[in-house]
C-alpha cells in the first residue's frame, strides 16, 4: 500500500491568501500499475481544520440545534439560512475539544459538560485539505435561546430546541 512518501510536490504556487486560501500543487505520484504519474496540477482550498459538536440534553431529551446564512447553499437550496450543528475553525495551538466549548458558547450561548468524539473525516480531499472532528456533547438544553455569534466573523445565528423525537423528521424532510 502507499504512503505519504509515494507523492512528490514539485511546486506549489499560493493563488488567494484571505479568510481562507487557495494553492496549487504539481505533483506526481506512484501508479497501482508500477513507475510514477505525470505531474498533477490541482487547486487545493486550505480553510483549516473544524469541528462540529451536537450537543444534546438528555434530560430534555432535546437537541440543539443553531440556524444561520450560510452563502455556498444558495444555488442549490430551497433557503441559505441553514439548521445545522454547532461547528468551528481550528485556531493554531487549540484541541478540538477546546473548540467544541468555544463554539458551544459563541454560537448557542451553551456549555457542553460532556464531550464523546463521535468521528474523523477529511470533508473532499479531491479539492480541500479540511479535516472534520465530530463529536457529541451533553448539554442543559434549557440554556439554549436567543441569537448569538461573533460581530467580527459577521455572524448571526438563532438557536434552536429539537425534540429528539422531531429530529429524525427534520432531517428526513431536509429541515437538517
Amino acid at each position: 500500500s502507499f504512503t505519504s512518501d509515494d507523492v512528490k510536490i514539485t511546486n506549489t504556487e499560493k493563488l488567494y491568501d484571505g479568510f481562507f486560501k487557495m494553492v496549487r500543487y504539481d505533483f506526481s505520484h506512484k501508479l497501482f500499475a508500477g513507475g510514477w504519474s505525470e505531474t498533477v496540477r490541482r487547486e487545493i482550498f486550505e480553510r483549516g481544520h473544524a469541528v462540529a459538536v451536537l450537543p444534546y440534553d438528555p434530560q430534555t431529551e432535546e437537541f440543539v440545534l443553531i440556524e444561520q446564512v450560510r452563502i455556498g447553499a444558495l444555488p442549490t437550496s430551497d433557503t441559505p439560512w441553514l439548521i445545522e450543528v454547532v461547528a468551528g475553525i481550528i485556531d493554531e495551538g487549540e484541541t478540538p475539544e477546546a473548540v467544541c466549548h468555544r463554539e458551544a458558547s459563541e454560537e448557542a450561548g451553551i456549555e457542553i459538560s460532556e464531550l464523546t468524539k463521535a468521528l474523523s473525516y477529511l470533508s473532499s480531499p479531491g479539492g480541500t485539505t479540511e479535516r472534520i472532528h465530530v463529536f457529541v456533547g451533553r448539554t442543559d438544553a434549557t440554556q439554549a435561546h436567543g441569537i448569538h455569534g461573533l460581530d467580527e466573523e459577521s455572524e448571526d445565528i438563532r438557536v434552536h430546541r429539537i425534540a429528539e423525537k422531531d429530529a429524525w423528521q427534520w432531517l428526513q424532510n431536509g429541515q437538517i
